[in-house]
């Protein structure tokens, strides 16, 4: 185990500073578990690699997922134990979902699953009660999967961050709120602190090392080491051998790159789910260009848009919620040996281009300009095509493939495409006067009118999601692949954060939280804020056993 130059021999150490916790990461999970500990008398820091704190939930809209929690008891809303657990159950664990013991899950899903409603509610409170930011109730916002039979509490789990004025806060203002908390309470936010080793002390993590601009330094931790530093969207090799084949990249912060796996590899620590992520479809274009404010098209914009694939067909309901319309796109066909889904294509008219607005921080497709939090513009239209008639506008999808030919495999439209494209229209169109798409029922999941963004006013289809896409041009359309918002696998942890080896025993010293270890959510995104609510929770509960365990 010592022989990886990612495990160092303590006594091969000089400490350059000393914590009772060290936290290696500045985000959803690190920030609440170094506030936590500083709460009971523990002094904690946290190293951040990037140049800035918040890591991926600076990109997010903030909304945190919280069942059972005090705004629903006070609002008369019951949120049963056994039946949130069998909704989470039913979305993890499709193929093994039962209404017998844990319902599907194994045991450690099971318990942390369990664990997650028995203490969402407290952590909450908790950082209430620190003033690290103040939460507001939305009973409007539906869970996910708000119409299954499983969910019998489908409205007020997901929580946002009140920015102030009683208005909804994003990434950037939770970010703000856990800085300034972390600067109140004495906790050094150390950034440019990449950790790239644990060093160890009779099988115990007693501390971590961190490459420093160009230098390396040594952190002690007297009672525990908490790393919270993300998945593996960004190592590529990771992504090959664990991910399905289509997905290229994520929308992630830009240093989620799987330290802690590799960490943990080194460590002989088991590895689980690493083949699931939190899934998003990405602009293609965009993800190529490596812009580390590429933005998960989490509402898809546009009423008169529908996506087709490389036949030209539509084949899904375009507003799905954005994990299952990732998925969607995993499809293999085994008889022509391909993955017909591997792009793609999203059209949609000039109505749609200047009319039409998503939800997100950043505009997904149809849209001009691109801004991040702070107004700077991120790209222009560069991954958009144009064409005055549907057959000009094939014509120009098929330069676009041949020029991205060496980053697709080769991916280009069938010969049946120019044929089906206007059939393909012609029949969204008539569905789409009606207001209701009987193929594929877009806009029936109520969360899909909430996601489908700002639409224009002539819009008197009765289903804001839909609208007929103009008889004449200009059209437009952009190349989409499956992406991540992140990954969610790693090595296993109990209820308290421990992590696990492959006996099953906690090792001594070493807690996780977050994208960086296995997540019981499997295949499913819950609701939104299913990542952020969750790791305030374990974090929580982490830093809470920790803070127990007797200073070296």
């Amino acid at each position: 185990m010592l022989r990886s130059r990612k495990v160092v021999d303590a006594r091969d150490v000089a400490w350059d500073d000393t914590y009772d916790l060290v936290v290696v990461g500045a985000g959803a999970a690190g920030f609440p578990a170094a506030l936590n500990a500083s709460r009971h008398g523990a002094s904690a820091a946290i190293l951040e690699k990037a140049a800035e704190p918040g890591g991926t939930m600076k990109k997010s809209a903030a909304w945190y997922w919280i069942p059972n929690n005090s705004f629903m008891q006070a609002d008369g809303k019951p949120d049963a134990k056994d039946d949130f657990i069998r909704y989470c159950a039913r979305l993890a664990r499709p193929q093994a979902f039962t209404d017998g013991d844990h319902n599907g899950l194994s045991d450690w899903e099971y318990e942390a699953i369990s664990t997650l409603y028995d203490h969402a509610s407290t952590a909450n409170e908790t950082l209430a009660e620190m003033g690290v930011f103040k939460p507001l109730y939305s009973p409007a916002i539906p869970d996910y999967h708000s119409t299954i039979p499983e969910n019998t509490a489908p409205y007020g789990r997901t929580l946002q961050v009140d920015r102030g004025d009683g208005e909804m806060g994003k990434g950037d203002v939770l970010t703000d709120r856990f800085v300034t908390a972390c600067e109140r309470a004495g906790i050094p936010v150390l950034t440019g602190h990449r950790v790239d080793g644990v060093v160890l002390e009779d099988g115990a993590v007693v501390g971590v090392r961190a490459s420093v601009d160009g230098s390396t330094k040594h952190f002690r931790a007297r009672q525990a080491v908490v790393f919270a530093t993300g998945g593996f969207t960004h190592d590529a090799e990771l992504r090959k051998n664990f991910l399905a084949a289509p997905i290229v990249s994520g929308c992630a912060a830009p240093t989620n790159e799987g330290d802690f796996v590799h960490i943990a590899t080194a460590l002989g620590l088991p590895l689980r789910n690493m083949n699931f992520a939190w899934m998003c479809p990405i602009p293609f274009e965009v993800a190529l260009s490596g812009s580390p404010y590429l933005s998960g098209m989490f509402s898809v914009a546009g009423d008169s848009m529908l996506w087709v694939d490389k036949y030209g067909n539509r084949v899904v309901n375009e507003k799905t919620i954005y994990n299952e319309l990732a998925s969607s796109m995993l499809l293999y066909d085994p008889a022509k040996l391909e993955y017909p889904r591997r792009l793609m294509i999203q059209i949609w008219d000039r109505r749609a281009m200047e009319g039409c607005r998503a939800t997100e921080v950043e505009p997904s497709t149809p849209s001009r300009i691109s801004l991040d939090n702070y107004g700077s513009l991120i790209y222009d239209d560069f991954h958009v095509i144009e064409g005055e008639t549907l057959d000009a506008l094939a014509g120009a999808i098929e330069e676009r493939l041949a020029k991205l030919a060496a980053q697709t495999g080769g991916f280009r439209l069938d010969e049946s495409f120019r044929a089906n494209l206007p059939r393909s229209i012609a029949r969204f169109n008539e569905l789409a006067r009606t207001g209701k798409d009987d193929d594929f029922h877009r806009g029936e999941n109520p969360i899909e009118q909430i996601f489908t963004g700002v639409v224009p006013e002539d819009n008197d289809t009765g289903n804001p999601t839909m609208y007929p896409l103009s008889e004449a041009g200009p059209y437009y359309a952009a190349l989409v692949c499956p992406g991540t918002l992140d990954t969610k696998g790693g090595p296993v942890t109990n209820t308290n954060g421990q992590v696990l080896d492959a006996d099953g025993e906690p090792v001594p010293g070493l807690y996780a939280v977050g994208n960086c270890v296995a997540n019981a959510s499997a295949q499913a995104y819950w609701a939104g804020g299913g990542t952020i609510g969750p790791y305030f929770t374990f974090a929580y509960l982490a830093s809470e056993h920790a803070v127990q365990q007797q200073r070296r």
